[in-house]
């Protein structure tokens, strides 16, 4: 008996994700990057969603080589869409659902960082703050990055809510050890009073809070349903959104000098997230089933260091 309790413990048998299905949008780079490749390396069916199939063609032609002959290992499937669309949100769904008869869980994690300033000094007047916050900055800044990362997660949840709801009733072995959930990719910035930590940009913090308060408020409505909403505020890690270089692996890499030119101090021996600690926190919340409109904060400990509301 007790051998039974303790093989059914093992982090092999808890993270096994074989016969779940996954959709991650912006799933070829950055943070999206980290949980798909994650997910497959543990079993899991992935379809990832960005703006070019060519490039998420790439991307997938590259993991899907490397699990071809590794039975425990999933596969990645990628699918073009622009997550700001209402229309676009329907399409996808309907894609998918011409190749799965359910979900398991949908990562509405796409975002990017629009309408940057440069910070006045502690010396500004009025003028000066005018000339940096607002003159600059575009309303395409705003409406851009809002629709992407806040709006859009809107429509696609709904979108995808009856591919959700057959997951409890569909046939496989995996629907009676993980049930569906939607997972925001939020960030620390929505919870910030520090721009500096957010990459100096409104839009984005404007968005990211959103997205936050949208987590809970949408677990709640969902609870007759059955299907979790949680998320995941990350800090910094290393993607193309902070390092402005990426990889054929959806992947990026960090320059010697990168920490050095940081306006915030990250509390941590390697002052980044990695791939491991982002993909070890997406297993957690897909493998629980206890944990229902939560976000996670993931920031090394930033926030204990600068003023928030988290």
């Amino acid at each position: 008996m007790a051998d039974t309790i303790l093989e059914s413990l093992t982090a092999r048998n808890i993270f096994d994700l074989r016969g779940v299905v996954a959709v991650v949008t912006g799933g070829g780079t950055g943070i999206g990057m980290m949980i798909s490749s994650t997910l497959v390396a543990n079993g899991a069916t992935v379809y990832i969603i960005g703006p070019s199939q060519a490039d998420l063609d790439k991307v997938c032609a590259t993991y899907n080589a490397a699990a071809e002959n590794v039975p425990t290992r999933g596969r990645m499937y990628g699918l073009e869409g622009d997550v700001r669309l209402k229309t676009e949100a329907t399409r996808l769904a309907a894609e998918i659902s011409k190749r799965e008869k359910a979900i398991t869980v949908l990562f509405n994690n796409a975002g990017i960082n629009r309408g940057r300033y440069v910070r006045p000094p502690a010396s500004a007047t009025a003028a000066d703050y005018v000339a940096a916050c607002f003159d600059p900055i575009t309303e395409d800044d705003f409406s851009d990055t809002l629709n992407t990362n806040a709006v859009g997660p809107y429509w696609l949840t709904f979108a995808f809510l009856p591919l959700l709801e057959a997951w409890k009733n569909v046939a496989v072995e995996a629907a009676k050890r993980f049930v569906p959930q939607i997972v925001m990719t939020s960030s620390m910035n929505g919870w910030t009073k520090d721009p500096a930590t957010g990459g100096f940009s409104y839009p984005y913090l404007f968005s990211k809070s959103a997205l936050g308060h949208a987590t809970s408020s949408l677990a709640h409505e969902l609870l007759p349903l059955g299907i979790r909403v949680n998320g995941i505020a990350p800090g910094l890690f290393a993607t193309q959104m902070t390092t402005g270089a990426s990889s054929p692996l959806g992947t990026s890499s960090l320059s010697s000098s990168f920490a050095e030119h940081l306006p915030f101090a990250v509390p941590t021996d390697s002052g980044v997230g990695s791939t491991r600690d982002m993909g070890s926190l997406a297993l957690f919340l897909v493998v629980n089933w206890f944990v229902n409109g939560e976000t996670v904060l993931i920031d090394g400990g930033t926030l204990l260091k600068h003023p928030s509301s988290y």
